[in-house]
């Protein structure tokens, strides 16, 4: 059975940075691609990032600076480092397998809440 069990969201201040995980099992996630998505409220899925069995990575429009997405293979994690958060950061982050265009085909886990307010 696939799980993807997402972990280390909460309430941040504007400005400062969060890590939040994802822990897999169930699939050989060292030859997985592995996304994060957000879904702000009142919004649809946005997707955020992608790495892949290469360590490559690619990210959403203007993301790509503040936010770092990586894995463990070893622990069979993907990882979301966020910094200079925003308000419109703002968002349940879910993890999903797959990358930019297989994501919305693929498991995705119960996610995460972030709040970013002062």
């Amino acid at each position: 059975e696939v799980q993807l069990v997402e972990s280390g969201g909460g309430l941040v201040q504007p400005g400062g940075s969060l890590t939040i995980s994802c822990t897999t099992s169930g699939f050989t996630f060292s030859s997985s691609a592995m996304s994060w998505v957000r879904q702000a409220p009142g919004k649809g899925l946005e997707w955020v990032a992608a790495i892949y069995s290469d360590r490559s990575t690619n990210y959403g429009n203007s993301l790509r600076a503040r936010f770092n997405i990586s894995r463990d293979n070893t622990k069979n994690t993907v990882y979301l480092h966020m910094s200079n958060l925003k308000p419109e950061d703002t968002a349940v982050y879910y993890c999903a397998r797959g990358g930019l265009t297989t994501w919305s085909q693929g498991s995705r886990g119960q996610g995460t809440q972030v709040t970013v307010s002062s």
